[in-house]
């Protein structure tokens, strides 16, 4: 049974593997390198190699070599949580694009950039249309003189407030997944674009999704508004650099920038793993399950972190470190080494041939890989049988937000606390916004609250009539088919009947 575990970065993976492993009584020891955050925290301390011990196949031990102010250590762990993340180095392909080296003007990737005060008064180009990008953007077009957004791709552009002015995570619900997966793609993208090109035409703000490119979606509340008052500009990719212009693909060209801040993503990489452990855990469609390593004999190493979801990244670490503690200490069991490795290299060949998608750099449904996680640990709720035992609480469970309160209704974690949790998170949500009270007026009942009262006695009451009305015709049919043709009695009949 793992005791002492190794959790490599003290990040949110890192804080949620933490906790995990202090709920399953494990022993983490947290190595940082920088000096913000610490867990049994040891700050500003590098982790130079993370190697399995010679009697690996037996113990499932590594041996973990840091370094802290040009010390070396050695200790040997159990397991290895590595939460490093998915943003480790800044992608900078400054070679892609021409010109770039003749540019006398500053050049930097958005990790570099803090605050905006720097960039008072001055032309700015932003390359690249993510969450960064867009808020990059958003923040400096208060205090430059003029702000450039270049995409190749376009975006989708989602508020963080949805119907009613709830958060938008709140309309994420089983009810909603479970149509997104019977109904065909297409409508359901063209559902999507629909709705979204309601709330303002994207093509009209040069945001549209260029033809043949994949679909991305980026949350950001004020940058149509900064488009609308000219403080952004939308452009097309960058064609080439001059030392003070920058040449658009579409043939414009904006003179004087003085900075261009490129928002182009990070890589992730394991330095202090051997080959070819190093590689493997870089290919995330082969980690089982997005954590755990195709080709180790022992399950004593997961990769929490290293994810895209359409949801809360935070939440889906937790789940990650939930599961993977419980398999250090032999509660849950994966598949041997060798089906998975089996299982890797034949989803590598039908990738390379183009019989499945790589899915490495899309992003997870995030209620479909929180199940699957949870299952694996025997918390995912059972709803037929909530409907059958609990039919408020299912009915909210199926048609309200999917929360994390969801997966602490049973099984390992259980918190007694999770049903009114559920119950009352609408309340809660809009409690803290009520702070000025309005009295209500008497108004007349909007058509809303008539639905609610007589929507389901009427309908019934319908039902009948129709099942009565049905049971008529048929009689009079009968009785008059002796006495008339039939294409009389078709005469008789309204056509639509």
């Amino acid at each position: 049974m793992a005791k002492k575990v190794a959790v490599i970065g003290a990040g949110v993976s890192g804080l949620s593997s933490i906790k995990c492993c202090l709920d399953e009584n494990l022993e983490p020891t947290c190595f940082e390198r920088s000096s913000d955050f610490g867990g049994l925290w040891k700050f500003a301390t590098t982790v130079r190699s993370v190697t399995k011990r010679p009697d690996f196949s037996e113990t499932g031990q590594w041996e973990v070599v840091t370094e802290t102010e040009g010390k070396q250590d050695r200790a040997v762990f159990d397991a290895v949580m590595v939460c490093t993340g998915q943003f480790l180095s800044p992608r900078l392909p400054l070679e892609s694009f021409p010109g770039i080296h003749k540019f006398k003007g500053q050049i930097l990737h958005s990790q570099e950039y803090r605050i905006p005060d720097a960039f008072r008064g001055k032309r700015i180009l932003v390359v690249g249309l993510g969450n960064t990008g867009g808020d990059v953007a958003v923040e400096l077009s208060g205090i430059a003189a003029q702000v450039f957004l270049s995409t190749r791709t376009g975006a989708w552009v989602r508020s963080r407030s949805s119907v009613g002015g709830y958060p938008l995570n709140m309309m994420q619900t089983r009810w909603r997944n479970f149509l997104a997966q019977v109904l065909p793609s297409r409508f359901v993208s063209w559902n999507q674009e629909r709705q979204m090109n309601k709330i303002f035409n994207h093509e009209n703000y040069g945001l549209s999704i260029a033809k043949g490119k994949k679909p991305k979606f980026i949350v950001n509340d004020e940058l149509p508004t900064c488009i609308l008052c000219g403080k952004i500009t939308m452009k097309t990719s960058v064609k080439d650099f001059t030392e003070s212009s920058i040449v658009f693909e579409d043939g414009t060209i904006e003179a004087n920038i003085d900075v261009v801040i490129f928002t182009t993503g990070y890589e992730f990489s394991f330095p202090f793993f051997e080959e070819p452990l190093k590689s493997l855990c870089t290919k995330k469609v082969i980690l089982y399950k997005r954590v755990f390593p195709p080709n180790l004999e022992r399950s004593t190493l997961a990769i929490i972190g290293l994810i895209s979801l359409t949801g809360s990244i935070l939440v889906g670490t937790e789940f990650q470190a939930r599961w993977a503690t419980r398999v250090f200490k032999g509660l849950c069991n994966i598949p041997p080494s060798q089906k998975l490795m089996a299982e890797a290299i034949k989803k590598e060949e039908l990738i390379k041939r183009g019989v499945i998608k790589d899915t490495s750099q899309d992003k997870l449904d995030f209620i479909s890989y929180m199940d699957e996680l949870t299952q694996c640990i025997g918390a995912k709720p059972n709803i037929p049988l909530l409907f059958l035992k609990d039919p408020r609480l299912a009915w909210e469970v199926f048609f309200g937000p999917c929360t994390p309160y969801q997966y602490r209704l049973m099984g390992p974690g259980r918190w007694d606390g999770a049903r009114n949790a559920i119950l009352t998170q609408w309340d809660r949500t809009v409690k803290p916004l009520k702070t000025r009270t309005v009295p209500k007026s008497q108004e007349p009942a909007s058509l809303s609250r008539y639905l609610k009262t007589w929507g389901a006695p009427v309908l019934i009451v319908s039902l009948l009539l129709i099942y009565k009305s049905s049971l008529f015709l048929e009689l009079v049919q009968s009785k008059l088919q002796g006495r008339f043709s039939p294409s009389r009695i078709l005469w008789y009949i309204p056509q639509n009947s």
